[in-house]
């Protein structure tokens, strides 16, 4: 008797890829029975994972000081703790900066989730290695060095006419990765070289409070190129999750590490992460070589990925790593954690405990959205709330407009960050950069092209 998909389902198998291989395997050997059930075995996928009836226990390092605070820290917990049920989650923590970001049950901002064997694409978003880097000029007019940074920085959507060299042994590592092995990655990697994107993304000048030295610090991840690879690796995840575990919320689908497809993706999130150093590199480098200048110190480090210890994978999600092992470039063991343009940037050295993870906060976090920080303006004009909000301080928009949803009334309170950083053992601050001024994308879309475009 001829053994087909019916045969299969009917033997309980839920159907899928293996079941053409399967099937003339099968018929050629005419296996049945116990042969046929044990052969099958062999090939079909594990039996579909339901996620924790309750959460796994995480670590809350925040805590709410005001009534905007506890309204968005109970939003905070009501995601985590949906997030804390997914079948391969073993661990999780909450940073001071915390936030929810998207629908109930996706990882908030601020957030460190731990799994087993497990990369889960939504947990480090599309801004895959959101990430800082700071160069140290010495002893330089900070105006000297923000100018210079202004002329070769590029804010906005899109890339650049003017693009920098990209490295041909980028390229064959692009050619060797299913992920990256397209024209559309290829293209994004070598025109949004140099560029620095929107939102709260920044070019940050400003002096050491130690050393009165001046600092640039750069703040912004992987652009198109990270874009684009957590598309493709969202789509490889569905459809894992619906072969494991299709009880899962859709937005925690994860790609299993074992797998070639794991091996894979974990590949292309090395190169997406040595392309965003890149990135910040070749600005760093730009404006050095226009001030002519002998840079006395620069290091990075991300705070939007996934770091892996063993068989398990942390995801980072708005969250800066203390843990040596997970920033391997950065050996003197110093983090950047910014905080708003009218404040420091901290410099910071930390210790990896129990309730931490081995990770602090990244940066102020948002109490409200965008939109209703917006509103609380009131009848205010832009160039009043502008005024009173950067007052002493050289803040541009790269587009000529201003975005008041990055003024420092918008996140917050970075005093309130700082001492939950102390309370909670995340990190001891060993210097601050002192705020000079800053260049952020502002409004870009304002006058975009395709709306200039349009009006035309």
């Amino acid at each position: 008797m001829s053994i087909t998909g019916k045969t299969l389902i009917e033997l309980g198998y839920n159907p899928g890829k293996w079941f053409k291989e399967a099937i003339e395997v099968a018929n050629e050997r005419q296996l049945s029975g116990a042969e046929l059930d044990a052969f099958l075995k062999t090939l079909a996928p594990p039996p579909p994972i339901d996620p924790h009836r309750e959460h796994v226990p995480y670590h809350a390092n925040i805590r709410a000081e005001s009534e905007e605070e506890i309204a968005n820290l109970k939003s905070v917990h009501a995601t985590m703790r949906e997030v804390m049920k997914t079948p391969t989650v073993i661990s999780g923590a909450i940073m001071p900066d915390a936030c929810p970001t998207g629908s109930v049950g996706q990882i908030p901002v601020g957030g460190v989730v731990a799994t087993r064997n497990a990369i889960h694409p939504a947990m480090h978003s599309a801004d895959i290695c959101c990430s800082v880097m700071m160069t140290n000029f010495g002893k330089v007019d900070p105006r000297q060095v923000l100018d210079a940074a202004h002329s070769i920085t590029h804010f906005g959507g899109g890339g650049r006419d003017d693009q920098f060299a990209f490295p041909a042994e980028f390229e064959e590592r692009m050619r060797a990765n299913s992920f990256l092995n397209n024209q559309r990655s290829l293209s994004l990697a070598k025109s949004h070289l140099g560029t620095q994107g929107d939102g709260n993304h920044f070019l940050y000048v400003g002096t050491s409070r130690e050393t009165g030295e001046t600092i640039m610090v750069t703040h912004h991840g992987s652009r198109g190129l990270g874009a684009n690879l957590y598309g493709k690796g969202m789509y490889i995840a569905e459809i894992f999750r619906r072969d494991r575990s299709p009880k899962t919320h859709k937005t925690n689908a994860w790609i299993p590490f074992d797998t070639e497809e794991g091996a894979a993706y974990w590949e292309a999130l090395q190169f997406v992460r040595d392309w965003t150093k890149l990135n910040h590199t070749v600005l760093h480098q730009a404006t050095v070589e226009k001030l002519r200048n002998d840079p006395v110190h620069r290091f990075w480090n991300e705070h939007n990925f996934v770091f892996k210890d063993g068989d398990t994978f942390y995801h980072a999600k708005g969250a800066t790593p203390l843990k040596a092992e997970f920033v391997p470039d950065t050996p003197d063991g110093l983090r950047l954690i910014p905080l708003n343009m009218s404040e420091p940037v901290l410099i910071v050295k930390g210790q990896t405990t129990e309730t931490n993870l081995g990770f602090a906060p990244h940066g102020a976090g948002r109490n409200i959205s965008r939109s209703q920080h917006a509103r609380n303006q009131g009848e205010r004009t832009v160039s009043a709330i502008l005024a009173a909000e950067t007052d002493g301080l050289d803040v541009r928009f790269y587009s000529g407009h201003p975005d008041i949803s990055e003024l420092p009334s918008a996140y917050k309170n970075a005093e309130n960050v700082k001492a939950q950083m102390k309370e909670f053992n995340l990190g001891e601050v060993v210097d601050e950069i002192m705020p000079f001024g800053c260049i952020m994308a502002g409004d870009w879309q304002k006058d975009a092209p395709w709306r200039r475009k349009k009006v035309k």
